[in-house]
């Protein structure tokens, strides 16, 4: 199986559902909950793991109450988690979404303290053994190290260019070949334009192909050569949870990408796997992924 590796952030995730999110002060009673993995990367190695991908994950948590089982959790998903450190007296990322009948959502994130590590502690020295490396931008010192070592080793990249720092989005776009952002992600890398010219300035900075997903419209791309960027429709589908949609297409585009998939393939497939993230709020198989491609030619 081909290997993906990826880096960065591990959250425990404790999900509410709710009728509609409230204006404060406010009180309200979900309807459901539940407490589990969460995180860009994270989400995005169970999404490889799910579609018959080797994947190994880079990260770190706290040794408070969340790190270990987290860690554990992760595991048991099919991810190998021999690269996550537990930092004595560090504190875990934790995260609170509400969801509303119609899958929309509102994220309330910790992102940790005492996690800040020097990257040298990753065995970077096993990076020639992947098929892609796919990275986000919460841990940057080690995102910037890893994506500088794969370009040089000629390893496929992939940046999950979601709503960052301008300045952590300037550092490692252009360190990437794939830098797919969220719509907010582009609008603060490049502040002002349009999607297409926010594509083209990350192309113009070192990427080698950008995206922006947008949803229910489908994703933009220009890849080098390219005149004019390219749409992939979205596919379809009734949304009723779209927390982790876009890690799993992340995902499942870097597992395409160790696969030799063509670009176009690769986005499809990609898309596939995110609309069933938004349909279902499980992460999809492999047979659910290549069943919605075959339905939809």
């Amino acid at each position: 199986m081909p290997l993906v590796i990826c880096l960065g952030h591990l959250v425990a995730d404790h999900s509410f559902w709710v009728e509609d999110v409230p204006q404060p002060p406010a009180k309200q009673v979900a309807r459901r909950y539940s407490l589990g993995v969460g995180g860009l990367a994270a989400n995005a190695a169970i999404a490889v793991a799910r579609l018959k991908g080797q994947v190994r994950f880079w990260g770190r948590v706290g040794d408070d109450r969340n790190g270990a089982p987290l860690a554990e959790e992760l595991a048991g998903f099919g991810v190998d988690t021999g690269a996550v450190r537990i930092i004595p007296g560090a504190r875990t990322p934790v995260s609170a979404v509400l969801l509303d009948p119609v899958g929309e959502r509102v994220v309330i994130a910790f992102r940790g303290e005492g996690l800040d590590l020097d990257p040298s502690i990753l065995p970077m020295e096993t990076l020639a053994e992947a098929g892609a490396l796919l990275c986000d931008p919460r841990w940057p010192r080690a995102a910037e190290a890893a994506l500088r070592a794969a370009r040089r080793l000629g390893i496929p990249s992939v940046l999950d260019a979601e709503k960052s720092e301008a300045r952590l989005l300037a550092t490692l776009v252009p360190l990437v070949d794939h830098a797919i952002f969220s719509q907010p992600g582009l609008q603060i890398f490049a502040p002002g334009v349009t999607a297409t010219e926010g594509l083209r300035r990350a192309l113009a900075s070192g990427a080698r192909l950008a995206a922006v997903t947008r949803g229910e419209h489908g994703t933009l791309w220009l890849a080098e050569g390219m005149e004019s960027p390219m749409e992939t429709p979205a596919f379809p589908v009734e949304a009723t949870n779209t927390a982790g949609a876009g890690d799993v297409f992340h995902g499942a585009y870097a597992l395409a990408l160790a696969e030799a998939m063509s670009l176009p393939d690769a986005m499809r497939f990609a898309s596939a796997a995110g609309a069933l993230r938004a349909r279902d709020g499980e992460t999809p198989d492999r047979a659910a992924v290549e069943a919605l491609l075959l339905s939809r030619g």
